[in-house]
This record gives structure tokens, sequence and C-alpha cells, in this order.
């Protein structure tokens, strides 16, 4: 098991053999062409922003995802959803989703908070150029929940979700798997199994079933 240094060069080391947590490497910057060179491989930068200087990619040899067929969808959310209380959209407010991400219950003032200002920057940029999305949920005029992720090949590689009200940021994920169930996409990537996500339908494969997965849509 090793870590590696990055450079400046746009390279990552072979993920198998990273340490257990999926830690592989530090440093490098956070550029569109890393971050995409690093998704493509199914690796993923996270660190807390107060205490460390440098990205820490990291890349599990066991994923969880949702394939977005196997949403599970609860009573009580198919309640939800008949209501019609909530709009929910896709790309309408990008900045408000993944700032609110950052700062819902105080996320970004606690010592190991990732969402910093460098990470919004760069999921910013990688937004403007088509390779990140936003799934907002709405109560009126007010944004109350969403959800972020890159998107690449057909997969969606989800990074944060937030909720001000309750099951927003469930809302939130349902709409995506329906939409991506609808026009074919493959998985959506969770990085680490939650509860909350287990819930919903969520489970493990392999890193190399998920890198079959991903290169052959």
């Amino acid at each position: 098991m090793a870590v590696w240094q990055l450079d400046d060069e746009l390279w990552f080391p072979d993920p198998h053999w990273g340490e257990e947590d999926g830690l592989i490497a530090i440093g490098g910057d956070l550029s569109v062409n890393r971050l995409l060179l690093a998704y493509s491989n199914g690796f993923f930068p996270w660190y807390a922003f107060h205490m460390e200087s440098e990205p820490h990619w990291y890349c599990p040899m066991d994923r969880f995802v949702i394939f977005p067929s196997e949403i599970h969808i609860s009573h009580s959310m198919k309640q939800l959803l008949r209501q019609q209380k909530y709009q929910v959209t896709i790309n309408k407010d990008f900045d408000g989703v993944i700032r609110g991400c950052s700062k819902a219950q105080a996320r970004n003032e606690q010592g190991g908070a990732w969402l910093g200002p460098n990470i919004i920057e760069a999921y910013t940029e990688l937004h403007r150029r088509n390779y990140a999305a936003s799934v907002e949920v709405w109560e009126g005029e007010r944004l109350v929940g969403g959800l972020y992720g890159v998107t690449l090949y057909r997969a969606f590689f989800g990074e944060s979700m937030f909720s001000l009200v309750p099951n927003a940021s469930k809302l939130a994920l349902i709409h995506l798997a329906m939409v991506m169930d609808t026009i074919g996409g493959s998985f959506i990537d969770c990085q680490f199994e939650t509860p909350h996500l287990a819930s919903m339908g969520g489970r493990h494969i392999t890193y190399d079933q998920y890198m079959e997965i991903l290169k052959s849509t």
C-alpha cells in the first residue's frame, strides 16, 4: 500500500496499490483536465480544506453505486411526489446548490469540511464546460435542497447534497435517477455508503466492475 505525490504532469498511479480507505495520491491541482482524467478512472478529490493545502485523491476498490432502474422510492416518498409540494429542476441554479451543500448545517465551519472555495471554483468551472450538473428542489421561489456532481460518459458522479426541509435531497436523488433511467444512464456513483443512500437502493460493486461499466458507455 502506498500514497503517491503528484506533480504538475497529468497522471495518476494504479489505484490497486492505494490505501485501504482508497487514498492513493496527494497533490496536483483541481484543473478541469486533471479532474476529467480523475473521474474517467474512478478517482475523486476529498480533503479538509481548513487543515490541508493539497488535494487528496481517493479511488476505493469497493464502490457504492445506485443503478437508476433500482432506485428505491418508499411509500412516504411516493406520497410526497404525488403531493407536488416541491418543484424539481436540473441545472437551474448550480451555484445555489454547491454553496448550499457547503453551508448547510454549518458544514463549512467544521474542521473536516472539504467543500471549500477551491472545490467550489473547480466544480463551477466543470459546470461551465458542461461536465458537472445540479438538481434543485424548490418550495416556491426558495431553494430548499438539491445535489450536484460530475457527468461523464453516461454516469453521474455524485459529490454532495443538502436539505433545508425534510426529504429534499431524497427528492433530488429520485428525480436524477428517474431522468437517468429514461435517457439510458449507467449509474450514480455515491463514493461511500451511507444509511441514507443504502435505503434508496445503493449497492456495492468492485472497482473493476465499476470501470467495466463506465468504459462500456
